[in-house]
């Protein structure tokens, strides 16, 4: 049953929504989210979801978490990526102290960021690390307050598997230079420039690992599977762009008559039968991403984590859904024509937002490859799973 809390940051993420979709050429065109549509995802509580309400933020379920970014990916996918980032950031808060994450989230309007990949290095000294490093893809960093980088930080003990352990480090974002990198052929409006740092020290107490540091903070969202609700995440920006692309070939179809044509292309059973399945694939795929993020759920609630094949089951379904999406997108813009083609055209956006999506690492094949793995009873590493 949805609470009167999700409910109503279900209603605020449309009010953005509608606020947002005006927005997406500006968006495309300025390559970064303009400050109406922060100032929007800021009202309704978007960019703090994840974080808990102690520490200033909803504390909304995941379930809530994947239907306001896919609301927010449906008016515009930069707009959505951005959501996904900034509100799945907040997890991050779970993992300091919590007077380090009140500082950092009680504000109203605090947005955080970060790229878990460790392109730093961290050498110790006094109370805290001297850090250096360059990341690519700092998605919404622009608008962060805060922003964080992992890093390989000299003494820190190996994992099991014998892989290095990422350190995360937050970083005031006036320690970070903002590189302009970031020109795309989708997504463009995320503004996920490359972000640097050098010899910048960092007290310890705002670093910490994904993978071994324990949680300060109690709860269902301090169980949930951290990278399995991130590729979640990135699956629901997926979700909302075939959404959109559903809706604007619907759009297009009811309205364009072809050469010599009587009746619209909404006429043509290749076309009534191509959008009923298309529309069954969107469904699909998303009923299994929520159904693999609810079965996490209950075995958090019955036994205090999720199983690893659960974990898998929902990295699978991540997957599934980015890529399912992408072909939603992809045979909806093929039944636009040439209409499709036209910088005019949504479709064509759509086309290029999706498939810039299902490239993340969060969702590609690799991903898939070692969620099958651990159904087929193979030896897997599952740190990151």
């Amino acid at each position: 049953m949805t609470s009167q809390l999700d409910a109503t940051l279900l209603s605020r993420a449309e009010d953005a929504a509608r606020a947002i979709a005006p927005l997406a050429a500006r968006i495309e065109a300025e390559r970064q989210l303009p400050p109406e549509a922060i100032d929007a995802l800021v009202r309704a509580g978007a960019l703090k979801l994840l974080v808990p309400r102690a520490h200033g933020g909803a504390e909304a379920s995941a379930e809530t978490f994947l239907a306001v970014v896919e609301t927010i990916a449906r008016a515009d996918g930069s707009a959505g990526w951005c959501t996904m980032i900034a509100g799945g950031s907040g997890l991050m808060s779970m993992f300091l102290a919590p007077d380090v994450a009140r500082e950092i989230y009680a504000p109203d309007d605090a947005i955080t960021c970060g790229v878990v990949a460790p392109m730093g290095r961290a050498a110790r000294v006094e109370h805290g690390y001297r850090v250096s490093g360059r990341w690519p893809f700092g998605s919404a960093s622009k608008h962060a307050q805060w922003i964080m980088g992992g890093t390989i930080a000299e003494g820190d003990a190996p994992l099991p598997s014998g892989a290095p352990d990422i350190r995360s480090v937050l970083f005031r974002a006036s320690d970070v230079q903002i590189l302009d990198t970031w020109d795309v052929s989708g997504l463009r409006g995320t503004g996920s420039h490359d972000f640097a740092v050098k010899d910048v020290v960092v007290p310890a107490e705002r670093t910490f690992s994904l993978i071994t540091t324990k949680r300060t903070h109690e709860g269902p969202l301090a169980r949930l599977p951290f990278f399995g609700t991130l590729a979640a995440g990135v699956a629901a920006v997926s979700l909302g762009i075939g959404r959109a692309a559903i809706d604007a070939l619907i759009a297009l179809a009811t309205k364009k008559s072809p050469l010599g044509a009587k009746q619209t292309i909404a006429h043509r059973e290749t076309v009534q039968l191509e959008v009923a399945r298309i529309e069954s694939r969107l469904r699909g795929a998303r009923a299994f991403l929520f159904d693999a993020l609810g079965e996490a759920g209950r075995e958090i609630a019955r036994d205090g984590e999720a199983t690893v094949r659960t974990r898998a089951l929902l990295r699978a379904a991540a997957c599934h859904a980015a890529s399912e999406s992408a072909r939603v997108v992809t045979s909806a813009y093929e039944l636009g024509g040439g209409t499709s083609i036209y910088a005019s055209s949504p479709l064509q956006r759509h086309l290029r937002d999706v498939h810039t999506a299902s490239q993340h690492l969060m969702v590609a094949q690799p991903t898939a490859t070692t969620a099958g793995r651990v159904l087929l009873g193979l030896e897997t590493d599952t740190a990151t799973l």
